[in-house]
């Protein structure tokens, strides 16, 4: 009942986003897909059209086939000597590309997603029925489970750049070096992604502000500077232009020279005198 009620509030638009729920919803339909085809097959799962662009797929195996052959469907290739645990006679594989939808169920803090998280679950299949609810474990005695994503933003081309991650139960994260282009290796099922640091983005975005900043006030002080120039420049000039016009209206001094000096002279007696009486002693 409570299954049945978180289902249909999923399937209903639900914002929870809950990476749990949404795997009980791809088993749910996948249930329904499995009874209508044979083993080996991987067949596409039917979703409601407000989950539109994800994509999920489901096959059902027998154990010995998958530990004698492996699989390649989809964008996971399982190596031969895999087997699960518990060990069960049948099983199936869910595999799911969450696409647009991604950023919504998972996120990295401190990371961009530069790809779709995509993810494979295995199910007892043993009744042929319905699928159990318990997710499979896996173990690997071989080559470890190789994940080729659809799509990484071009953008980040070199490899050394992309980190893998695997999501695991309650938010957890684990970090892999991607050494080959667009793959990842796992040993466990669940979901991936392809990372890159956001960090050194942001501490570009800030370097290149400080770097305009910088320019912009250089620029700024430049021309305060020329700004200042012309304005004493033309304080100048219009002072020598007063000083001249001060000394065409003043009187002209007699000059003598001194040494090798030529030096401004007045004349002794600038007016006659006039004696304020006529008598003479």
């Amino acid at each position: 009942m409570v299954f049945s009620s978180s289902l249909s509030s999923i399937a209903g638009g639900s914002d929870s986003y809950d990476p749990e729920a949404l795997d009980a919803l791809f088993r749910y339909f996948a249930n329904q897909t499995l009874a209508k085809h044979r083993t080996g097959t991987l067949k596409r799962v039917p979703l409601p059209s407000n989950f539109s662009g994800m994509e999920v797929s489901v096959v059902r195996l027998r154990s010995g086939s998958l530990w004698g052959r492996g699989t390649n469907f989809s964008f996971i290739k399982i190596p031969p000597r895999v087997k699960t645990l518990p060990y069960v006679q049948r099983l199936a594989i869910v595999y799911d590309n969450l696409g647009e939808w991604s950023s919504k169920y998972y996120q990295v803090p401190g990371y961009s997603l530069v790809s779709p998280v995509v993810g494979f679950n295995f199910y007892d299949y043993s009744s042929l029925t319905t699928l159990n609810n318990e997710k499979l474990t896996l173990s690997t005695t071989s080559e470890p489970i190789s994940i080729h994503f659809p799509y990484v933003e071009a953008e980040y081309k070199n490899v050394t750049e992309l980190i893998c991650v695997k999501f695991g139960a309650g938010g957890s994260v684990d970090f892999n070096n991607m050494t080959e282009r667009n793959v990842c290796v796992t040993e466990k099922a669940g979901h991936f992604s392809v990372v890159v640091s956001s960090i050194p983005e942001e501490k570009e975005r800030i370097w290149k502000w400080w770097v305009i900043g910088f320019v912009a006030g250089t620029i700024g002080l430049v021309m305060l500077i020329l700004v200042g120039v012309i304005i004493f420049g033309i304080g100048r000039r219009m002072k020598i232009k007063t000083m001249e016009k001060q000394s065409d209206t003043a009187v002209a001094l007699d000059t003598f020279w001194v040494g090798g000096n030529k030096m401004p002279s007045a004349s002794m007696i600038r007016t006659q005198p006039v004696l304020e009486h006529d008598y003479v002693p």
